[in-house]
């Protein structure tokens, strides 16, 4: 029951900004840590939905929408954004790109990236409707993008032997964490509920995070996982809101 407990600690203090106990990392309390980060994205949720339930201004409501993801992850997928925005629009070779990766300033590139990413972000979340099968369908697309997130930390290679991702990925159970995690997105595609969200986020998991990964960069890193993956879908999962796209 403590490794449990210490599992769900470590996936916490590893991919959110919320206080957890502090205690030493080791193989025992990393090995399923992947395996807990989707319930990071279930706090995301369950606080997405409390906004939408508030009686707030809408344009304060729409600020919550923005914000709620930061200040759970303490910006973590937004860093991993600037860092690939920049990297990628640098041109460079593959070896170039990884340098930007580790640099920690933030480039010209990131700076207009994230202005437009917010522009864009508070204007949808303004347009949505917000009702309690939103906030449903919400909170178990931002579960899956972090499964999937995770799963692609097990599966696709990496970028290098060093770095965060690399030490998870080394750290995990491989085996075991694909198969917990492919056997999450198989419940929810058994369901009229999700198998529109595991379709959606299966196709943009592995073009943005696998392909882009590899062809680029010769492997992902953790920058460009959180980057690709949890700002984009973030994005996507507001746009399809603010649409009515989402159809149980």
């Amino acid at each position: 029951m403590m490794t449990a407990l210490q599992t769900i600690a470590v996936a916490f203090a590893m991919f959110s900004a919320l206080p957890m106990p502090q205690f030493d990392w080791n193989a025992k309390n990393m090995r399923y840590a992947l395996c807990a980060f989707p319930l990071v994205g279930a706090v995301c949720g369950a606080l997405w939905c409390l906004c939408g339930m508030l009686p707030l201004p809408a344009l304060a409501r729409a600020a919550g929408f923005c914000l709620v993801p930061v200040w759970v992850t303490g910006g973590i997928h937004l860093d991993g954004y600037a860092d690939t925005c920049d990297a990628l629009s640098s041109y460079g070779d593959t070896a170039k790109k990884l340098e930007i990766l580790k640099d920690p300033h933030c480039g010209a590139f990131a700076v207009i990236r994230l202005c437009s990413y917010f522009a864009a972000y508070f204007a949808l979340c303004g347009c949505v409707q917000f009702t309690l099968r939103v906030g449903a369908l919400w909170a178990l697309a931002l579960v899956g993008e972090r499964a999937l997130s995770g799963l692609a930390v097990a599966a696709f290679p990496l970028a290098k032997n060093t770095g965060l991702a690399h030490t998870f990925a080394t750290a995990a159970d491989r085996t075991t964490v694909r198969r917990v995690l492919m056997v999450l997105a198989a419940f929810w595609g058994s369901r009229r509920l999700g198998r529109q969200v595991l379709i959606f986020f299966a196709l943009s998991c592995a073009f943005a995070g696998g392909v882009l990964a590899i062809s680029m960069l010769g492997g992902q890193g953790l920058s460009l996982n959180r980057g690709v993956i949890y700002s984009g879908m973030d994005l996507k999962i507001v746009l399809l809101s603010a649409a009515g796209c989402w159809r149980c």
